[in-house]
């Protein structure tokens, strides 16, 4: 006891001399010899000095200074040995104790420094920017008296630090995110396939609403993840527009879940692609610069009657390449049809804003060599996800939104009056008059 009091005495001294410079002088030559270690070094002596110190304000504040206590009933009772995180170590300290009436009183500041989820969770966020696990001991500064960094309690970190994330991502409550927009696309990772979902909110923030694992892209699995989302009081109304590459699960999910009322924008971008596959290498430079000029177009109707006019010439050449426009000309046009203003149209296109999320996924996880079970695919996946929403930006053109939100309820409005009428005469058909 006598041992540790010399210390935090010690301690004191040498936070004084920091602060008179007279600390610097023996440590400098040591750097100027040894270098970088000597410094390291340096840097970890005083963060376990600034901790104890900070550790013995903290009690004095509750029990008060030496022989000026605030209260009879909290007493001092020495100092033991322990252990807390500074920066990317953890070290040995002794921290102080307090007692009222013979029960321990713990030390706040203690209490927070010894907390290992705080630790995991910086542990994640260098393993998210790419650095390996396994290398992570030889990266952090040896601080002293530094322990406890092996490879089994890495993995033990990550392990706990991506289970709370994956807790957090799929319990999450969803009624405050008013959809306008929801990006759905599937990534494939060690065999399995995940199906998620990107959101733009009303107001054009972005975030990912939820993901649903499976053996492949399918119905079922599409489903399943509108349902996790439902779940969890998204509101899924018909007036959310819904934009995918293309993939026939998701859309005859999407199509069964919303019927003929659906707003679906197909990528521009995928469709492109799937159109020049089926073209020999001659012609595939011109049918680009025909299906672009035609999307490029403002008007629904100039748009709609260029891309009649490329599925003509592409069937001279190739007629599956023609009805790959066909099946998807209208779906192509949604936004046109809606006459979305061009600069929000550039981000609802096409599905680059979830496959740049997807980029992220995949630098991420760039040092994982093998996916052990679904529980880590989904942990890490999860951490990914919630990593990379940390960089989503506001959408340009948002301030457009609660306009289209407005075109669409009158486009829908229209249609049911439409249908309305159609049905009555046919009523009136039917019965002869």
């Amino acid at each position: 006891m006598i041992r540790v009091a010399k210390r935090i005495k010690k301690n004191k001294e040498v936070l004084v001399a920091l602060q008179e410079g007279k600390y610097w002088e023996g440590k400098l030559a040591q750097v100027i010899v040894r270098g970088k270690k000597a410094l390291d070094e340096t840097c970890g002596e005083i963060g376990r000095i600034l901790a104890e110190t900070l550790m013995v304000m903290d009690r004095e504040e509750l029990s008060g200074e030496d022989y000026q206590p605030k209260s009879q009933e909290l007493q001092k009772w020495g100092f033991q040995e322990g252990s807390v995180y500074i920066g990317q170590q953890k070290i040995k300290v002794s921290h102080p104790r307090l007692r009222q009436k013979g029960k321990e009183i713990p030390v706040r500041l203690y209490e927070r420094l010894k907390r290992p989820e705080e630790f995991s969770e910086e542990m994640l966020a260098n393993a998210l920017r790419g650095l390996s696990g396994k290398k992570y001991k030889e990266t952090v500064k040896e601080l002293g008296g530094g322990f406890g960094i092996s490879a089994s309690s890495i993995s033990n970190r990550f392990v706990e630090a991506s289970s709370a994330k994956l807790k957090e991502f799929l319990e999450r409550d969803l009624s405050a995110f008013k959809a306008f927009a929801i990006f759905i696309d599937t990534i494939h990772r060690g065999g399995v396939a995940f199906t998620i979902a990107l959101g733009i909110e009303t107001k054009g923030k972005k975030q990912a609403l939820g993901l649903w694992e499976g053996a492949t892209e399918n119905t079922e699995v599409a489903k399943s993840l509108l349902s996790d989302m439902e779940s969890r009081r998204l509101k899924l109304s018909k007036e959310i527009i819904f934009v995918t590459d293309g993939g026939g699960g998701i859309i005859r999910a999407l199509k069964d879940w919303f019927g003929k009322e659906l707003l679906h924008q197909r990528c521009t971008i995928h469709k492109d692609r799937n159109i020049q596959r089926h073209l020999p290498k001659k012609y595939r430079r011109e049918a680009h610069r025909r299906f672009r000029n035609a999307i490029n177009l403002k008007a629904y109707d100039d748009a709609k009657q260029a891309l009649e006019n490329l599925a003509q010439w592409l069937a001279e050449i190739n007629e599956s390449s023609a009805k790959s426009l066909q099946e998807a000309q209208e779906e192509l046009l949604t936004l046109h049809r809606l006459k979305v203003p061009e600069l929000l149209r550039k981000t609802l296109h096409s599905t680059n804003s979830i496959e740049s999320m997807f980029s992220t996924v995949r630098h991420c996880e760039k040092n994982i060599k093998r996916y052990r079970s679904s529980g880590m695919s989904q942990r890490w996946l999860a951490s990914v996800l919630l990593y990379a929403e940390s960089n989503f930006r506001t959408v340009k053109g948002y301030n457009e939104i609660p306009w289209v939100i407005q075109r669409i309820r009158v486009e829908q409005k229209s249609a049911l009056t439409k249908n309305k009428d159609i049905n009555q005469t046919a009523e009136m058909e039917l019965a002869g008059v």
